[in-house]
């Protein structure tokens, strides 16, 4: 293995030889498949750009009809009625482990840049956490520590299709899904299960079962390396992919002994369905802040995951409302609360057993909505929902009553595209932007309408073509506004100039970025790799 990042302090702890070898034998062991995976996904939209629209899967009805359950989940994971969620930076992992959430969601992935440091720093603090030693003396003193009682600790890593730019095997990137994901097991998986919990993994932007599949093998092949027991690690898979929307039946399936549920990823499941369907005129969406949770096509999905989950003893966990508090501005604040209050009220007169927060200051809102429908129960898989019955076309109405594209929808996806990928440049991966919490998936909303609405010739409501022209435009408006949001001095020391030009890059290029987070990326790693 050939390390391209610098190892200091307790980085060379974490990057162990023991740890080293164990990443080696998870790459020779996974990579090529998952290579040939990602090779499938193009395969798979160029026969959506042809016509070939999802459908159930024929070759599993089996599996969909039949009587199965996936396992039952350990003690400290039955009640998840409010998890929270945030990047693994030192002092926000203790604030979120202290928040009262039941669980916290430590994020390598959408919510965290994926710099070297960042990476590193985050294994050390999720080794902490686990051990319970985790600790922070901020500036002026005040110790951040954590307190008797804590959430149950969940790691999310990268998805199957980013590389690790400073890991490399006989010359080949190391995938960042094994990378963060072994990390944490080799470490981890041991001291938790010691500790009566266990090793417990979120997994994003799975498109269909087979990639569920690889986890499955990489969880069992981790396993026995480790010498724990099979079934020790749990996983939620985040159902973020309209794909995957037609195959959770299967996902379930095949995780069966891994399970720990699906969770409704809503905003990278709307960037899906724009990403897949982007060449079609027929299913163009409106502006972002049209297109609710009732909309058809959202509606259906995540009734669906409901369904699926507890007709299979499985979690259904909810998704993520972006309002954030405002401590400054009381109005805000006041607002952003009774926005997620009336969305996890929906979620918990659904049937979901439980939701995500980004704010430590919503967790006491979510509970309430959660608890008003569980009271002491510790969650409703138990509600089978048997009213509903959602069909292929049912996921595919991508139909939003009386919505429309406007100059102004067009600029606020601009002018966040641009905040949000200048703050992702920076090493923040989850930016309060106009008090909503934006991280990659929103980010990734605002880039793919653009490019979506140019190629497919859209329209703003007031009639006229929506033209790189006309984009770059307002671009050179936003990006005025930006310097007179953030003033002067930090406009200059700031990384904008490179953030509208990625932005441009992934919004009006003639061929579709499947992330930008791929060229941010490369962008940040060659900055500081040696020629």
């Amino acid at each position: 293995m050939d390390v391209r990042g610098p190892i200091e302090g307790r980085v060379s702890d974490i990057l162990s030889d023991e740890a080293v070898a164990f990443l080696e034998g998870l790459h020779r062991r996974f990579n090529p498949r998952r290579l040939e995976l990602l090779a499938g996904r193009s395969d798979r939209q160029r026969q959506i750009d042809a016509g070939g629209l999802p459908e159930f899967l024929a070759e599993t009805g089996a599996i969909r009809s039949g009587d199965w359950q996936v396992a039952v989940p350990p003690a400290d994971l039955m009640d998840r009625r409010v998890e929270i969620t945030g990047p693994v930076e030192r002092k926000m992992m203790i604030n979120a482990l202290n928040s009262g959430a039941k669980t916290f969601m430590a994020d390598f992935e959408d919510s965290n840049t994926p710099s070297w440091d960042n990476l590193m720093q985050g294994q050390v603090n999720v080794y902490d956490a686990v051990r319970h030693t985790i600790r922070l003396t901020a500036e002026g003193g005040k110790v951040y520590q954590l307190d008797e009682r804590t959430a149950t600790l969940l790691i999310r890593p990268r998805g199957w299709h980013l590389d690790e730019a400073h890991l490399f095997v006989d010359g080949e990137p190391m995938s960042g899904s094994l990378v963060d994901a072994g990390l944490y097991l080799f470490h981890n998986a041991a001291e938790s299960l010691a500790r009566g919990s266990g090793p417990y993994l979120y997994l994003p932007k799975l498109e269909n079962h087979v990639e569920a599949r690889l986890w499955n093998d990489v969880f069992v092949f981790a396993q026995q390396q480790l010498g724990i027991a099979q079934g020790s690690i749990r996983a939620t898979v985040l159902i973020e992919t309209v794909l995957a929307a037609f195959e959770m039946d299967e996902i379930l399936y095949e995780l069966r002994d891994h399970s720990a549920g699906l969770n409704a990823g809503r905003w990278d499941y709307i960037f899906s369905v724009i990403k897949k369907f982007r060449n079609d005129p027929s299913r163009l969406l409106p502006d972002r802040s049209q297109i609710s949770m009732m909309v058809p096509f959202m509606r259906s999905y995540t009734e669906l995951l409901v369904q699926t989950c507890h007709k299979r003893g499985a979690h259904a966990m909810g998704g993520m409302s972006a309002f954030i508090p405002n401590r400054l501005d009381p109005d805000v604040t006041e607002t952003a609360l009774a926005k997620v209050s009336e969305d996890k009220r929906r979620e918990a007169g659904d049937g979901f057993d439980g939701t995500w927060v980004a704010h430590p200051g919503l967790v006491g809102v979510a509970q309430a909505e959660f608890d008003a429908v569980l009271g002491s129960r510790p969650n409703q898989i138990d509600r089978q929902r048997p009213d509903v019955s959602v069909q292929s076309a049912d996921l595919l109405d991508t139909r939003v009553p009386g919505g429309t594209i406007t100059l102004g929808g067009i600029r606020t996806n601009v002018n966040v595209g641009i905040l949000y990928l200048e703050s992702w440049l920076s090493g923040n991966g989850a930016a309060a932007l106009y008090n909503l919490m934006e991280d990659a998936a929103t980010a990734e909303i605002s880039r793919s309408q653009i490019w979506q609405w140019v190629h497919t010739g859209a329209h703003i409501n007031d009639g006229r073509a929506i033209t790189p022209e006309l984009v770059r435009a307002i671009a050179d408006e936003e990006m005025s506004t930006i310097a007179d949001l953030v003033g002067a001095s930090q406009f200059a020391e700031g990384r904008f100039d490179e953030a509208r030009a990625i932005f441009e890059d992934v919004a009006l290029s003639d061929d579709f970025e499947d992330f930008l987070t791929i060229p941010a990326y490369q962008q940040l790693t060659n900055e500081k790799e040696p020629a």
